[in-house]
């Protein structure tokens, strides 16, 4: 499967459309080479719904090339049955040796394998069921990431279930499991992280650590248990080489404090006694860290201390504010046990000291965790900047043209969550580039899009009537109303100009003047009748007008559909017409040897014609270079004679033994070639000394001397490169006129030559 997408070049197509290559390619029949599935029965394999599958899968397939999909409309016009070819196992059927070339147990273990894996079970008529797979439960968001990290896992897996991890350096912070499972799915590791983390909560993978007499964390392992059970086996009867427990080394033996004693410091140190936790926040190393010295046993910390003041070392209490040149990661969110921001410790538990280790903190760790220190009670959680990124801002975004069109609904942002944000952002930079691309000064687009937002909100009456910030924004604050067809319309003004849209002007003055028609003529036909009688008629037939315009517009659109859908069928059966002609090109026998289903000419039989090919080319030039060309008589003789001369050759050139005859044919499309080979550069050097190469090559050297008189060399570089033009030239012109003798002499223009 890796195989088939490395050819196909999906590793930057959608995880769902990859995984669709590989069902499409599990469900191919060998006899065909063509899978017939139903849309819907396509997204219960990947986990999707059948509309997803046919507006973001089916198209994805279609433009990447890799799968040649037909589609079948159904009842509301929607593509509900497929009928795929996945084009990079078509071109490696019949070819020896190629790696997509399955023969049928192949295709069986292949569908076997994604069923056992991601089957989405089935009831069958008679009652009997079939259970789904491993992940085949697994639907909605995400689910075909998912579908495909373990089926590309169960495919890495060793008998034992283990995955071979990858190598190199890897982000400390995710693990080279997370890392493994990214350069799988080729997407990030913090994308792979997640989809691990899905995995080994639905039990389908474990990450078990190796064990270490320290007990320290140390090597893990990524382990498929349904691959160790289907070679009979256990997770826990795998067995793993334990790491042995590396010898403390100390820098200064003689000094060392021996376990529960603590160091003395030689001087008072330049911060508070606060005590601080210090544990390691490794999530997977490579190989377990030496020992240290043990330190004693820590108090539990009070907040807040009563520290001094004055030292980079020392904490802050009330808001927590940043100081004077302090670094911006001290000022962190941090959220208490009910999700309400706090105000940040002193000390994070479990982070040094600035004075201490300035290079590794927890509080700068991209997870945000929480060390754990001494104590019952629940500890602040500080947020990282991977959680920090999806929280609400409070202020617009920092980008100058966003701050321009999100100003009129500055309080609307305010009340968004983090995502929400994100989604609007992302909107607003959609329809920002959407306006740039249709205006002729880009550059405006920002102010249009501020004022849009200023007059929808104007409508409805103000930001306290709005209930829905995010849907507001989105479905009706930054999208364009168009009122007629131009697509620069919007509301009635033109979004180049600001002025009025000119094409809604013409609609409206024609809508004007036929209410006026209307008018005019109940007045003529009612010309004794009160104002109410005359209104009451006039609206009745304005409403006749309307419906009858309806009905027009009505009747139009079915025309487009019925023309529409003729054109499909026009296009189908053009396709139909294509397929059954090329069809009976590939079953067509060979002309030669009669061969049946050889496309015309079998492969033995184009190889002879090849050879023949060449050698007629090798008699043509040979021709062009010794006969008379104005002479027909004798070009026919010179052709009769090279031809039996080159067959000669070939005859004497191509003897093999007559044991081995499979090399008969080998050797004579060598042999072939290097006669054509020969024949061409013995005809260019007659050429090169020909009346007309000598001319010009005289006219290029007294041409370079004229412009330089000393540059002989140079001259007589350029002559011979014009000689060597010349003479292809000469031998083009002559062979094309030699083709012109022969086609006239087939259709009988020359008299026949004499014996």
């Amino acid at each position: 499967m890796r195989t088939l997408l490395d050819v196909a070049g999906l590793d930057g197509a959608p995880d769902a459309a990859r995984l669709a290559v590989l069902v499409l390619a599990s469900r191919t029949p060998a006899e065909t080479g063509v899978v017939e599935i139903r849309t819907s029965e396509l997204g219960r394999w990947l986990g999707l719904s059948a509309s997803y599958t046919a507006s973001n899968v089916v198209p994805v397939l279609r433009r990447s090339g890799v799968v040649e999909v037909e589609t079948a409309p159904g009842e509301y016009g929607q593509d509900a049955g497929l009928r795929c070819k996945v084009l990079p196992l078509w071109a490696a059927q019949d070819v020896v040796g190629h790696p997509l070339n399955l023969s049928k147990k192949e295709y069986a273990t292949l569908w076997r394998l994604l069923q056992a894996v991601m089957g989405p079970g089935w009831t069958h008529r008679d009652g009997s069921v079939s259970p789904a797979g491993l992940i085949g439960t697994r639907t909605g968001r995400g689910a075909a990431t998912d579908r495909l990290a373990l089926l590309l896992l169960v495919l890495e897996a060793r008998e034992t279930g283990q995955v071979r991890l990858g190598g190199g350096a890897v982000d400390t912070k995710r693990g080279r499991a997370a890392a493994t499972v990214a350069r799988l799915l080729s997407c990030s590791a913090s994308a792979g992280e997640r989809v691990l983390e899905r995995l080994e909560h639905r039990g389908l993978v474990h990450r078990p650590r190796l064990q270490t007499r320290s007990g320290l964390a140390s090597r893990s392992r990524l382990v498929v248990p349904a691959v160790a059970a289907a070679h009979g086996r256990t997770v826990a009867a795998v067995r793993e080489d334990r790491a042995e427990a590396m010898e403390s080394r100390f820098s200064n033996p003689d000094v060392a404090a021996r376990p529960g004693e603590a160091l003395k410091p030689e001087t008072e140190p330049q911060v508070n006694s606060l005590p601080v936790t210090d544990e390691a926040d490794v999530s997977d190393p490579d190989v377990a860290v030496d020992l240290h010295t043990d330190h004693p046993s820590l108090g539990t910390a009070v907040f807040p201390p009563a520290v001094s003041r004055g030292f980079s070392g020392v904490g802050r209490g009330g808001l927590g504010n940043l100081p004077d040149r302090a670094c911006v990661r001290e000022d962190r969110t941090v959220l208490d046990g009910t999700g309400v921001a706090a105000s940040a410790p002193p000390v994070a538990h479990g982070g040094p000291l600035r004075g201490e280790k300035p290079k590794e903190s927890s509080v700068d760790a991209q997870g945000g965790q929480c060390a754990t220190g001494a104590g019952t009670g629940s500890r602040p959680k500080v947020l990282g900047w991977g959680e920090a990124r999806h929280r609400r801002r409070m202020g617009l975004p920092a980008d100058l043209r966003l701050r321009v069109v999100l100003g009129p609904v500055a309080g609307l942002w305010e009340r968004l969550s983090g995502w929400q944000q994100d989604q609007v952002e992302a909107a607003t930079k959609a329809e920002l580039r959407r306006l740039a691309g249709m205006l002729e000064q880009p550059e405006a687009a920002p102010r249009l899009l501020a004022d849009r937002l200023a007059d929808r909100l104007e409508e409805v009456g103000g930001e306290a009537l709005v209930r829905d910030p995010m849907g507001w924004l989105i479905g009706r604050g930054l999208v364009q109303r168009q009122a007629c067809a131009d697509p620069r319309c919007d509301d009635g003004i033109r979004l180049d100009t600001r002025a009025d849209c000119p094409t809604c002007t013409t609609v409206i003055a024609s809508r004007r003047g036929q209410r006026a028609r209307l008018r005019a003529l109940v007045d003529e036909q009612l010309a004794g009748a009160s104002t109410a009688q005359r209104r009451a008629v006039y609206e009745q037939q304005l409403r006749e007008h309307t419906l009858r315009e309806a009905a027009r517009a009505e009747a139009r659109r079915a025309r487009e559909a019925v023309a529409a859908q003729a054109r499909r069928a026009v296009a189908a059966r053009r396709r139909a017409q294509q397929e059954a002609a090329a069809q009976a090109r590939r079953s067509a026998p060979c002309a030669e040897c009669g061969l049946p289903d050889a496309a015309g000419l079998c492969p033995q039989c184009t190889h002879r014609q090849r050879i023949q090919d060449l050698l007629r080319e090798a008699v043509d030039l040979a021709v062009v270079v010794r006969a008379d060309l104005d002479d027909p008589d004798d070009v026919a003789r010179l052709t009769d004679r090279c031809q039996a001369d080159t067959q000669a050759l070939l005859a004497k050139a191509s003897r093999h033994d007559d044991s081995r005859p499979e090399l008969q044919s080998l050797t004579e499309r060598e042999v072939a070639d290097r006669i054509l080979a020969e024949r061409r550069t013995s005809a260019l050097k007659r050429l090169l000394v020909s009346e007309e190469a000598d001319t010009e090559a005289d006219a290029v050297y007294e041409m370079v001397l004229r412009r330089h008189p000393t540059a002989h060399r140079a001259a007589e570089e350029a002559a011979e490169q014009a000689r060597h033009r010349t003479a292809q030239y000469l031998l083009q012109q002559r062979l094309g006129q030699l083709r012109v003798l022969r086609i006239r002499a087939a259709a009988g223009r020359l008299p026949q030559r004499t014996p």
